[in-house]
């Protein structure tokens, strides 16, 4: 997963790692997560795993703000009279843009990553090279593809909808705490999955997993049942791949979180379009 642009916020290949924060703060951790996963012209002052560790736990925050954009962006244009399919594309351009397209830049490289069949080594090794193969296309294709098909039939639903974007964006940012949840080692010394890998008690993913449970019974109207089922499903989609990623790589890094981030909200955002 490639850094922020320069100036905006810390580049995760380059942060130096102190074991523990002399005095982590949670406005700091803030600073950290919105500089981190969003376009947000912040600069974090602190780069230590006491502040990273509360910034990743609000991580399912930002994605609410980045799904609410999304979401209000694509309600827009369908009011506008936009096709569906146009709204929902440039739905999927704003989200990208929203966060450079660091989540989607993981997607690809996880995806060539697990294709090449190869040890830890050389899937370290496939997932540093710039260009991208054959498994990252089409596994892009495939998500952004659903996403953006998925969008203005959510978003469309009005106010609701929009609610339901950003439930599926901040389960998508919940999946980062059960990625770096305790016992679960960095692939690679260095860079973003050093930086938090082990930090997060079990009970924050579950924690976040329960409360967007809670949220998603609002998310459908006349379906109480199907923003919960949503949230389930993308946790279990998380768990699944996270678990086999880690098995292959012997721990996580930022491509990891990125592609596990990114097939959650597709997971979520095609459970609630259904009907």
């Amino acid at each position: 997963m490639t850094g922020p642009d320069a100036g905006s916020g810390p580049d995760p290949a380059s942060v130096r790692l102190p074991a523990h924060a002399e005095h982590p703060s949670w406005p700091g951790a803030v600073t950290l997560a919105l500089s981190l996963f969003s376009v947000a012209p912040l600069r974090a002052r602190a780069t230590d795993r006491g502040t990273a560790r509360r910034g990743l736990a609000l991580a399912p925050l930002v994605g609410l703000l980045i799904g609410g954009v999304v979401g209000g962006v694509v309600l827009g244009l369908l009011a506008l009279g936009a096709p569906g399919l146009l709204a929902g594309l440039l739905g999927v351009g704003a989200g990208a843009a929203l966060t450079r397209g660091l989540h989607l830049d993981g997607l690809a490289d996880l995806a060539d990553g697990l294709g090449s069949y190869g040890g830890p080594e050389r899937m370290l090794a496939v997932m540093k090279d710039p260009s991208t193969g054959a498994f990252g296309v089409v596994t892009l294709v495939i998500a952004l593809g659903t996403q953006a098909a998925a969008l203005p039939a959510v978003a469309g639903r009005g106010g609701l909808g929009v609610l339901a974007v950003a439930l599926a964006w901040a389960a998508g940012r919940a999946s980062f705490t059960w990625c770096a949840r305790h016992g679960v080692g960095a692939a690679a010394a260095g860079g973003l999955g050093a930086l938090v890998a082990g930090t997060q008690h079990v009970a924050v993913p579950v924690g976040w997993a329960v409360a967007l449970a809670g949220v998603g019974v609002l998310a459908v109207p006349g379906r109480l049942w199907q923003g919960p089922v949503a949230v389930v499903v993308a946790a279990l989609a998380a768990v699944v791949l996270a678990r086999h990623a880690v098995k292959r790589l012997g721990g996580v890094n930022g491509d990891v979180f990125g592609g596990v981030c990114e097939v959650t909200v597709t997971a979520a955002l095609a459970v609630v379009a259904l009907g």
